[in-house]
Formats: C-alpha cells, structure tokens, sequence
C-alpha cells in the first residue's frame, strides 16, 4: 500500500441522517483532495483507465496531471473535449468497473478515485462560472436532437460547440431525461443538471419542452426543418413481471414511482401537489441501480424496505457503493426469492406477494447462475409493491415514423455510426442498445455526433 499511497475515502453524511432527508448522500472532496489524490503516484498511469475503463475516452491521466498541479480550470477544459457535464458523471458512472477498475493502481494497491475527482473538477467549474468554448465558425446547419437525457447532452454539446445551430425537444416540463426522472436527488441533485443545461443554453442550444415527438412533431415535419435528427429517447418503457394480480393496486412501475417522487417532487408534498401512497412496507422487486434508487426513495418518505431478488448477493447488478449505502440506511434484501402472485385482501389493493423460493442452477447466457425454482412457496405481507426489473425503448417514434427500422424488442436499428434506415435520422443510447448506464449511453452520444459532423461536411 506504501508504494502507490492510500486512496482518499469520499465522505458520506451518516445514515442515520440522510434517511430523514432527500440531500446529497456522498460530499464533494475540497481542491487540496483532488490535488493530493490526483497527484498519487501518478508515474504509473499507463491510460488502461482511459482506453478500456471509459466509453467516452476521458483523458484522465491529462486530467490528474493538471489537477496535481493544481491546474483546475484547464483540467476541466481536458474533461469535457469528451465528457460535457463532469459534474454529473463523477456522481452517477460505475467507476468501480470502469475508469477505477481499469486502474493501474487498482494492482498496485487502490486505485485513483478518479469520480471523485471529476466531481471536484465539475462542481468547481460549475461554482466558478467557467464556459465552454465554441467555434467561431458556423456550419449554417441545423440538428434537431429528440431526448435530452445523457445520449442527447452529448450529441447537442459537440455539435453546437463544432458550430451547429441544435434544438433539444423534451417531452417533459424538465430537461435531462432520466438525469432528471429516475435518479433521485440523495444520488444526482437537480439543481446540478439545471444549472449544466444552462450552460448548454449559455453556448446556444436551444431547448423546447413539453415537445413529443411523434405527437407534437413527427419525425418527418423536423426532417423538413433540420439537416439531421438525432432520436435519443432511451427507455423508457417498463417490463412486466406478468405474474397474477399485477394490476392491484399499490403497485407501481419503478419509472411511475421514481417519477413522482424526483420529477414531480412528490417529497416534498404538500409544497408540490404531487400526492403519493406509501406503504409501511414496501417490497422492490429487482436489484439493479433503478431498484435501489426505488427502495432508498421509499425509505426516505417512511417505508420499512425490502428488495426481492430471484438470484444472490453475488449476481446483484446494481452498484456496489448503492448496495452498501441501502444497507447501511436499513433497506433489507431477500435473496432466491420470486414472486409468483400478488394478493390483495379486499380485491383491489395489494396486501402480500406468494414468492417462489429459488436456488442458483446452471450459468445462462449472462454466465451467471441461473435461478431455479424449488417448489417452496412462502406468502409475504406487503402494502405497496414497486416493480423495477428492466425497461425497453418507448414505441411511440418508431410506431409513428413509417420506414424506421426496429428489431423484436422495439429499439431502433442503426449502423456501427449510428445511422437509421432513414436517410438524416440517427440515433444512439438505450433507444439502440436496451436499459445501459449513464455513460454508456454517453459513449453512444459521442459516436454519433461525428458521425453527423462527418455526413453533414460533405453535403
């Protein structure tokens, strides 16, 4: 450990604090921090962090060496030639499994806690007012990005910076998609993605909202406006468990649920007219990172938390630090469970679930153990059920726009670039691939907009 330091451990506010609230759960490390952390024996960056841990190939040994030399401002100019909103991916991307688990050091000892020092570097930007430069030099063309979720920053980001005139349609009455909706403000505080969507306004993108496209516009009526459209939407659409009783009452849909609570402020209802009904005890079913974010919600406005799961511990999707934080905050998991039936003792509200008792079988495609059932059914009282096992990309735009080519999950086919089987159409992020991260969907972001720099310079 002496050889490569000790990794500096982000400070989270205790938990028996931060259940009572919706506040920032981890703190922003201070400028002397970054430099020192960044500045940790710096000599063995090789950039595997870089080339294999990041989609969109963050310079980051550029990026610590600046902020080792206390050069903040220049190393938040290196951050967002591939990553516009800093401040928002050093708080919501898996760095465990990508930039810090790619980590030279992570072999050396402990890797650089690279998010947080992108969070540092974003925040102190943010605070200080610094802009993003853009070209001097039009293109005299316009693009028309639909989504302005991770995918949809990007794409907007770069191409108005390279000279573009961009307009951002949102279908809500907020910008940043699941930014905004579905990651709740203990994880990602608004008024961080609201003051990074100024700054996009502040370089000339334009913004309407409360614009669905495939309603409020087709995909043809922008065609005719823009010289490229570029569909970002991501997934929005939930899965189903199709098990009986489903419809009861009482039980949501992860993406209704995080909805309320972070884009209508149920919260803080009464000051938002935003009612919601909250169990005393709540079951989550799922354990990706929507359904931590779902059961810490829950949590938070009261609710005694379980998460159900029909695989173990091991096989969990959801990020480490999320995991650690629900339990530390009191959520409790039920591993080998799945149910099978939801019940309601009146007939109309949930009041329990019959779950499948399940043992680890065989590897699946996933290579891991696939869940198998052993018979054993045990009934479970609950009284509000969210459920949170995946989402697929929403039909509206491909329903409403003939000739837009999908495949059998509804997600819109492209090429390597990002091209659509309609001729100025792109398209990019989870509405292509199915439910990813943030900064997957960024990566996808990235690749698209040279795409459409490329294609457009020649006509």
């Amino acid at each position: 450990m002496s050889k490569v330091g000790k990794r500096i451990q982000a400070r989270t506010r205790p938990a028996c604090e931060r259940v009572k609230d919706f506040n920032e759960v981890e703190l922003v490390i201070n400028e002397e921090e970054a430099i020192r952390e960044a500045a940790r024996d710096i000599k063995y960056c090789v950039a595997p962090c870089m080339n294999r841990g990041c989609p969109v190939n963050v310079e980051i040994p550029t990026m610590l060496k600046l902020v080792s030399q206390g050069k903040i401002k220049e190393a938040y100019e290196s951050l967002i030639t591939r990553t516009p909103v800093p401040s928002i991916t050093g708080r919501v991307c898996q760095q465990e499994v990508q930039c810090e688990g790619s980590c030279v050091l992570d072999r050396l000892g402990e890797p650089i806690a690279i998010g947080a020092i992108e969070k540092f570097v974003g925040d102190w930007a943010l605070e200080n007012g610094i802009e993003v430069a853009v070209s001097s030099q039009k293109k005299g063309k316009s693009v028309a990005v639909v989504g302005s979720g991770p995918a949809g920053i990007v794409v907007a980001s770069e191409l108005q910076r390279a000279g573009y005139d961009v307009t951002v349609f949102e279908a809500f009455h907020e910008p940043g998609g699941v930014l905004t909706y579905g990651i709740p403000e203990f994880r990602l505080p608004k008024r961080i993605v609201r003051r990074e969507f100024e700054k996009l306004k502040n370089i000339g993108v334009k913004l309407e909202l409360g614009a669905v496209i495939g309603t409020t516009y087709t995909v043809d009526e922008l065609l005719k406006n823009f010289n490229a459209v570029f569909l970002g939407v991501g997934a929005g659409r939930p899965m189903f468990l199709n098990a009986p009783g489903e419809n009861y009452a009482n039980i949501y849909t992860a993406n209704e649920f995080l909805t309320r609570v972070n884009l209508m402020k149920s919260y803080k209802f009464p000051e938002y007219d935003t009612p919601l009904h909250i169990g005393r005890k709540v079951a989550v079913i799922g354990a990706g990172n929507t359904a931590m974010d779902a059961a810490r919600s829950a949590l938070r406005l009261g609710a005694e938390t379980y998460i159900i799961y029909r695989r173990g511990r091991a096989e969990m999707t959801g990020r480490a630090v999320e995991v650690h934080h629900a339990e530390e905050e009191g959520v409790k998991f039920m591993f080998y469970s799945s149910p099978s039936e939801f019940l309601a003792a009146d007939g109309i509200n949930v009041s329990g679930i019959k779950i499948m008792k399940m043992k680890p079988g065989e590897p699946d495609r996933t290579g891991r153990p696939r869940p198998v059932p052993t018979g054993e059914i045990v009934n479970f009282d609950v009284d509000m059920v969210i459920t949170a096992i995946g989402f697929y990309p929403n039909p509206l735009i491909p329903g409403m726009t003939p000739g837009l080519k999908t495949d059998d999950h509804g997600r819109v086919v492209v090429d390597l670039e990002g091209r659509t089987s309609i001729s100025g159409v792109y398209a990019g992020g989870d509405i292509v691939t199915g439910e990813s991260t943030v900064i997957e969907a960024m990566g996808w972001g990235r690749r698209v907009a040279k795409t459409i720099n490329r294609d457009l310079s020649r006509t």
